[in-house]
């Protein structure tokens, strides 16, 4: 009798054992990611300390170091910002072609890099759309630091609006109404109500924007101009070094690139967690 009700009160698993599913988990893990990590590092194990140094803190190096962390983080601040309102009015107003706008929202997904780079370098370069009314301006978009950003706000929103799209589907407008009914500003009302749920999500979608910011390359070289010290991302100095068979140095720079990458993810997963404990904690 104890066995029937033990067997009974026992729930169908629909994939196998908990073993089974996270070996393979881990197995998966290891070839894709840490394998890989792992032969980027210990092929920078061959330098020594004074090579490795001269490698990725040269003043060259240093200047791709400061263009690419500077504009990513200024394209995924600038994402959080639209990608909010992108999100909000896709998820509270009715209007003709919301379809397409959201789904317009996917396209820098699904484009290639390449191509976005010639578009953006087709629209805002002198003789371009755009470029030939601004450029006598004074105001120049394409082939230096402002192309650099541009073309990284362009690849980085969709991951912020579809980051915090669900996230406002979900929310309960109850909260909002009773906040409204309670005499609370529309400020208010987001401050207090709306903010707190939407701000690990926009957390998310920042770190994610930032993160494929600071990789990307194609879209990138089209528009930046590439001049050392000045235009040049640190992935075409990796791509450089690789042309020039100095992988050494290729794998020098790109774990430089990992690590901080790795160790802004932690800060942001950090705020993330904390921001939880403490919308728990008000709740």
């Amino acid at each position: 009798m104890p066995t029937e009700s033990r067997a009974k009160r026992t729930p169908k698993r629909v994939l196998p054992g908990f073993k089974l599913t996270l070996g393979y988990t881990l197995f998966y893990l290891c070839l894709i990611v840490l394998i890989p990590l792992s032969a980027l590092v210990l092929k920078t194990f061959t330098l020594t300390w004074d090579q490795f140094w001269a490698a990725v803190a040269s003043p060259r190096v240093v200047a791709s170091y400061q263009l690419t962390f500077g504009a990513s983080l200024i394209a995924a601040m600038v994402n959080v910002v639209f990608g909010l309102l992108v999100a909000w009015v896709l998820v509270r107003y009715p209007f003709p072609g919301k379809k397409v706008v959201d789904a317009l929202v996917d396209l820098p997904f699904a484009l290639p890099t390449a191509v976005a780079g010639i578009a953006l370098t087709a629209l805002l370069a002198g003789n371009g759309w755009v470029g030939q009314w601004l450029e006598p301006q004074g105001i120049t978009l394409a082939f230096n630091r402002n192309g650099i950003v541009i073309a990284l706000i362009f690849i980085g929103l969709p991951f912020v609006v579809r980051t915090v799209q669900p996230v406002l589907e979900d929310a309960e407008k109850e909260l909002e109404e009773a906040a409204t009914c309670l005499g609370a500003t529309r400020w208010q009302t987001f401050r207090h109500v709306i903010f707190p749920t939407i701000a690990p999500a926009l957390l998310t979608g920042f770190a994610m924007a930032f993160a494929r910011a600071i990789g990307e390359y194609g879209s990138v070289i089209f528009i930046a101009g590439n001049m050392p010290m000045v235009s040049e991302i640190t992935p075409l100095i990796i791509i450089g070094k690789l042309e020039q068979y100095d992988y050494a140095g290729a794998t020098a720079v790109a774990v430089v690139m990992l690590g901080f990458s790795f160790v802004l993810l932690l800060i942001i997963n950090a705020l993330q967690s904390w921001q939880r404990k403490r919308a728990g904690a008000q709740s």
